[in-house]
């Protein structure tokens, strides 16, 4: 404690113990030049999450090639053409019978295991 005290430099200045943040958020020795400063106002600051429009209706139905179809199993998986996204379904939500390669319209839904394609049309 003692040797703490004695390395201590006494009579130091207000200005000599100032730290400045400079306009990127760096310490410095020199104060900010008021020419730089922004103002903000606070109605526009948003805290959290913006909610999320609704999408369009027609936002919603998506083009897709089959990549694969068990008709045995009665499953299969849609090759989303825009995204590239595969997504799962099922024969029950296909309108009429479809094998690899044909390209449907569809619309997907979050399943219980991801997405999933629904309203499942064969495009002509």
């Amino acid at each position: 404690m003692d040797e703490r005290k004695a390395a201590a430099q006494k009579g130091k200045s207000l200005e000599d113990m100032m730290a400045y943040l400079d306009e990127n958020g760096n310490l410095s020795s020199t104060p900010p030049d008021p020419a730089k400063r922004k103002t903000f106002n606070q109605d526009d600051i948003e805290i959290g999450v913006p909610k999320q429009k609704d999408p369009e209706p027609g936002d919603l139905i998506r083009r897709g090639s089959v990549t694969f179809f068990n008709t045995a199993k009665g499953f299969g998986f849609i090759k989303d053409l825009q995204t590239g996204e595969s997504v799962f379904f099922h024969e029950n939500n296909l309108s009429e019978s479809v094998k690899e390669g044909n390209v449907l319209s569809f619309e997907v839904e979050m399943g219980a295991k991801g997405p999933v394609a629904i309203n499942i049309k064969k495009e002509k």
